[in-house]
């Protein structure tokens, strides 16, 4: 279970303190908890990295593929915010391969908002570098994520977004749209443009 790399009133306004609290310390230990209950019968399994786990999902029962994901999702999605000062900028070359698939910068967030808004309850919204080296965006439902393969479209997330009602109910209620919007504010560029930068490099 890691910890949170800032204080649980960081992000705010974006994201208020106590959301963050609840997020992270009841869903996310949640996750870690009923993952290792369900790895315990399995000692073979409970030795494979997480992303070995990942990557045959859909050969795992559903305790482990769901809790897995969960663990996964939210141990990424933490490092992939930031407060202010921290937060940085994209990096030339993520910039680049932006324009190039999206056509600009605000082309890209609103695509990667209308997919978010877009997903039927719960789940993600992800930027991924795909096994091209294209960036795409992708959504994945409940805890899944473009690392598993059941995913309908794979590759690595450099970039993702929790858009179930525990990630922003608190501040915005059903307003799924306005946390999308607000979420941009607390984004860790550093951060996602080095993971950009190590995907496109490629194994």
């Amino acid at each position: 279970m890691p910890p949170l790399p800032y204080s649980a009133d960081a992000l705010a306004p974006a994201i208020d303190a106590r959301t963050m609290e609840i997020h992270h310390g009841r869903h996310h230990r949640a996750y870690v908890d009923n993952l290792n209950r369900a790895l315990a019968a399995d000692p073979t399994l409970a030795r494979q990295p997480l992303e070995r786990l990942l990557a045959r999902a859909g050969t795992l029962a559903p305790a482990i593929r769901n809790n897995a994901g969960g663990h996964w999702n939210h141990s990424f999605f933490w490092t992939i915010m930031a407060p202010p000062g921290r937060r940085g900028q994209p990096s030339p070359a993520l910039v680049g391969a932006i324009d190039q698939a999206f056509g600009s910068m605000d082309a890209f967030r609103t695509a990667f908002e209308t997919a978010g808004a877009g997903r039927f309850g719960s789940g993600w919204v992800w930027l991924i570098v795909t096994p091209e080296g294209r960036l795409a965006i992708t959504s994945t439902p409940n805890q899944d994520n473009p690392l598993m393969d059941v995913a309908e479209m794979r590759g690595s997330p450099i970039l993702g977004n929790d858009v179930w009602e525990h990630a922003y109910y608190l501040t915005y209620q059903n307003r799924r749209a306005d946390y999308l919007e607000a979420w941009w504010r607390v984004v860790n560029w550093t951060e996602v443009s080095r993971r950009y930068e190590a995907a496109a490099a490629g194994p």
